[in-house]
């Protein structure tokens, strides 16, 4: 089973969207996950700078660095087969 390590932020008066929603797309790709809760503003402005990038969630796969909730959308359907169209051999 492929692993994917999830950073997203779930603030007390705030949950990233684009993080659940990566998790979700994560689970429905059948990955393992391992994810980390950014609970605090402090907290998150921290990870943030430290991994240089403006926004959450960051996502790894197999200790690739994958991106975001978008870069995680692209690199999941370029996984995928093409299927063949009933006139390509």
């Amino acid at each position: 089973m492929p692993k994917a390590v999830l950073y997203r932020m779930d603030l007390p008066n705030y949950t990233c969207g684009y993080g659940t929603a990566a998790r979700d797309r994560l689970q429905q790709a059948g990955f393992e996950i391992e994810e980390h809760v950014l609970r605090t503003r402090r907290e998150t402005d921290a990870f943030k700078d430290k991994h240089h990038i403006t926004t959450t969630p960051l996502i790894f796969i197999d200790g690739q660095k994958i991106g975001g909730f978008t870069d995680l959308c692209r690199h999941l359907n370029a996984q995928k087969p093409k299927k063949k169209r009933f006139w390509q051999k």
